[in-house]
């Protein structure tokens, strides 16, 4: 695999620039990337913000500015995004910025498991061609090479080359009848539920829809009421049945942590559908997707569902979920695409049976 990634390291990128670094965002993005930073010895010379956002404060002792501002008090500069965005206006400013001057997002990991390099890629050459080996289509084979050169250089361009809308996914590989039974781990507050009934026309068979967070859970129930046929779930999705830790965080980004600080519920697909059928099976449960999956083993094996699978939170997800999907049943075909989403979240494996 290697020898098809031709970037360099993002962080050996921002340490050779002549340029001023300036860093643009602020909260827990912008903490992760000053911090490798400041272990670099790089010191970034401003931090801007969106201008929706900025109301003279200050972050880590930056007093935040306005990309207007940086413009008239330098003549060039290396921009550095420090944080997650997927709606359209704010990734067109991106792409505006990127053209007037040199912008990298370097890819923070979600869970804990260290930067994503070309290094990462060497120790792991061989699972990551045989994850490639496995893709059904040139265009998944193309997403998943753009991803990895992402992951590694923060080089936007890649994600910009190979993003796909959802709704393509949905009418062109998933392909939803009137009588889905749809399983959602990860429910959130219910916007793939939403967004699988919309794609569904407004029909389907049922609904199973689980949310370990219980904030998040509350959202999720009130989201749905008044929908037919859907039953809700507050656990975690595992492999077995257990009590697990849990570490509650802001919006999505809840997950389990050994160093979690509540005790949640959890259990498998296996065991909360006991023998009932589904035939979509959606995981974005925050880097536990490969346990999920052997969790549903006996499902899978039995009624052969379309999967949905979320391959971004873990470094090792790009070649362990494709793995594990193909050991589940061979038959299946693996496709991989990317939603328009900086970083390289909603990068996605999607399997459905051969033809």
């Amino acid at each position: 695999m290697i020898e098809r990634i031709k970037e360099k390291n993002v962080w050996d990128t921002i340490a050779a620039s002549e340029l001023p670094v300036v860093l643009y965002g602020m909260g827990d993005g912008a903490d992760m990337v000053l911090d490798v930073l400041e272990g670099m010895g790089v010191k970034p010379a401003e931090v801007f913000a969106s201008d929706a956002f900025v109301r003279g404060q200050s972050f880590r002792g930056y007093k935040v500015r306005r990309y207007s501002e940086v413009c008239v008090s330098y003549d060039d500069f290396l921009i550095v995004m420090c944080f997650a965005a997927h709606d359209r206006p704010t990734l067109d400013r991106v792409r505006a910025m990127s053209l007037e001057h040199e912008l990298v997002a370097p890819n923070v990991p979600i869970v804990d498991d260290g930067l994503f390099t070309r290094e990462y890629v060497i120790r792991h050459d061989r699972e990551f061609d045989l994850a490639y080996d496995m893709l059904a289509d040139n265009f998944s084979k193309k997403s998943y090479l753009d991803v990895l050169n992402f992951k590694i250089s923060g080089r936007t361009e890649y994600l910009f080359g190979c993003e796909k809308e959802k709704s393509e996914v949905y009418s062109d590989l998933l392909r939803l009848g009137r009588e889905e039974i749809f399983m959602d781990l990860g429910a959130y507050d219910g916007d793939t539920v939403r967004e699988f009934i919309e794609a569904a026309g407004g029909e389907y068979s049922a609904i199973y829809a689980v949310e370990a967070d219980e904030k998040n859970f509350g959202r999720l129930r009130e989201k749905t009421a008044g929908l037919e046929n859907i039953r809700l779930f507050n656990l975690a999705a595992w492999d077995e049945k257990a009590t697990l830790s849990f570490a509650k965080k802001k919006g999505r980004n809840s997950r389990l942590s050994a160093s979690g600080n509540v005790l949640i519920p959890a259990d498998s697909v296996d065991n909360i559908l006991a023998g009932e059928r589904i035939t979509l099976l959606k995981m974005d449960i925050e880097g536990s997707e490969e346990r999920a999956l052997l969790g549903a083993s006996d499902t899978v094996r039995r009624y052969k569902p379309k999967l949905y699978v979320c391959g971004y939170h873990r470094n090792s997800d790009m070649f362990r979920l494709p793995a594990a999907i193909r050991s589940l049943d061979g038959d299946y075909q693996i496709f991989f695409r990317h939603h328009p989403y900086i970083p390289a979240w909603e990068s996605n494996f999607y399997s459905i049976l051969k033809k």
